[in-house]
């Protein structure tokens, strides 16, 4: 009766050995890749990304820029960061992207066969690292995506000059990629690549032209004219829209363009801004057909205050609304990571402020140049000797940052960082404010990092008054 009951007691463990030896051999599938696959990770960070990246453009980057106003379910327009509807909340998708990204980087230095894969990540986490910082300031980074190998689960946040400016940050990435990518000397072709098919000379153009938006951003805290005169002397930086580090959106579902599938409701809460209304006017910028649709009731291109108090009663159609190219129209639209034009305007505000010896007007004008090109938009012959655009040396500054905040609509929160950087365009007031009437220069850390990450949030929280958005990040100067 004893050994009955003995064996009665081991049988589970019996039975857990007999299920699970040579359990590993049993449940492989031989046909199956054990492992992630490069190409489909780096697929996964530039669409994955891009696609989440637009939707919080148009969403919420056009409201802090004020290319758009939002009529209702409109926290975030009047300024209660905090308070995240629609958009408003890019950590995670940058954190994701950071997070497959550093996986691609892991594999191309572990694995000789996929070493094409590593000046690419490179430059995709300085990407990630630099959009992400410019809106938080300083967050976990260098201890971040270290869990799986440390167990360490709650990072330290780190502070912006050294994610600029130290070791392994964004400056030393970029330039380390250019090295890695320039030495490549194998067969393996880069796939996934839905930027630049393979190309790894367009990839060093992005590294470079991404390298000189870094130093000028920072350029009030560093000098960067040594580096970036050193940069345009190499000559391999984006300089026509063909080289462009962007991908298309299709015309229809599923690679449409995000917010073209949302509902109609949704899509007609947002209007044109009174904002934008005024610069697209002052210089009679014909893009202001593309970017938007007139006024139903008067064919007006008018736009609204940002921020109005959701209880107001307004009659939407008598303001302008985004235009075609975001909803019918999505095949003639791209995900902007680094253009031509934009580099352009970093190189004329280098020049204008004797960072290199350029011409600023001849940069000036070849940005505005390709920007209409870009948006598919036929320049009026005499735009660039009217009064208003016109270049004109005493507001050099002024209109290089204006005429990227008209190209740069709905890319992400990249108008609203040059403005705290620069001032520029003049933004007006919102009219119902829930952040005291001053305008925020910085995203809140999330309510997650408070949960998740209490003591390290704790530290960052302090030093930002309580986690404030009216605390500037470490490169924006009053």
């Amino acid at each position: 009766m004893k050994k009955l009951l003995l064996l009665i007691s081991l049988l589970p463990f019996l039975l857990l050995f007999a299920c699970t030896k040579d359990f590993e051999d049993i449940n492989t599938n031989e046909n199956a890749p054990s492992e992630v696959q490069p190409e489909l990770l780096l697929r996964q960070v530039l669409y994955g990304y891009g696609n989440a990246m637009s939707y919080e453009g148009f969403v919420a980057g056009n409201l802090l820029s004020q290319h758009f106003s939002m009529i209702d379910f409109n926290l975030f327009d009047r300024h209660a960061l905090s308070s995240p509807q629609e958009g408003g909340n890019p950590w995670p998708i940058l954190y994701t992207a950071l997070r497959d990204n550093e996986t691609i980087l892991e594999l191309s230095r572990e694995n000789p066969a996929r070493a094409v894969y590593e000046g690419p990540a490179l430059v995709m986490k300085a990407y990630l690292a630099m959009t992400l910082t410019d809106m938080y300031g300083d967050v976990p980074f260098f201890e971040a995506f270290s869990g799986r190998s440390t167990g360490n689960t709650q990072p330290k946040y780190d502070e912006q000059q050294r994610i600029y400016e130290g070791s392994f940050g964004i400056l030393e990435s970029l330039e380390d990629a250019v090295g890695i990518m320039d030495g490549y000397q194998g067969a393996q072709p880069l796939n996934g690549d839905i930027l630049f098919n393979g190309d790894l000379e367009n990839w060093i153009r992005f590294a470079n032209s991404l390298r000189i938006k870094a130093l000028i951003r920072i350029s009030a805290k560093s000098d960067p004219a040594d580096q970036i005169s050193a940069i345009v002397r190499d000559g391999r930086f984006l300089q026509t829209n063909e080289q462009n580090a962007t991908f298309d959106f299709a015309a229809g579902p599923p690679n449409s363009f995000p917010f073209a599938t949302a509902r109609i409701g949704i899509f007609n809460v947002f209007l044109m801004s009174e904002t934008a209304e005024g610069i697209y006017a002052d210089s009679g910028d014909p893009r202001v057909g593309t970017h938007f649709r007139p006024s139903a009731a008067n064919g007006e291109f008018a736009g609204i205050i940002n921020g109005i108090d959701a209880s107001s009663a307004i009659t939407p159609d008598n303001f302008a609304r985004p235009g075609t190219i975001w909803r019918e129209n999505t095949g003639d639209h791209d995900f902007n990571f680094m253009t031509a034009w934009e580099t352009d305007f970093l190189l004329a505000e280098a020049a204008l402020k004797g960072f290199i010896s350029g011409d600023a007007q001849a940069y000036y004008e070849s940005g505005v140049t390709k920007a209409f090109e870009y948006w598919l938009t036929p320049m009026p012959g005499n735009h660039l000797t009217r009064s208003s655009a016109a270049w004109n040396e005493d507001r050099g500054l002024e209109l290089i940052i204006t005429q990227k905040w008209i190209a740069s609509i709905g890319n992400a929160y990249e108008s609203w960082a040059e403005w705290r950087r620069t001032g520029f365009p003049a933004l007006k007031p919102v009219e119902a404010s829930l952040n005291g009437g001053l305008y925020p220069v910085r995203m809140p850390y999330p309510s997650d990092e408070q949960a998740l990450n209490f003591e390290n949030y704790q530290t960052a929280a302090a030093a930002t008054e309580d986690n404030s958005v009216n605390v500037r990040v470490w490169w924006d100067l009053e």
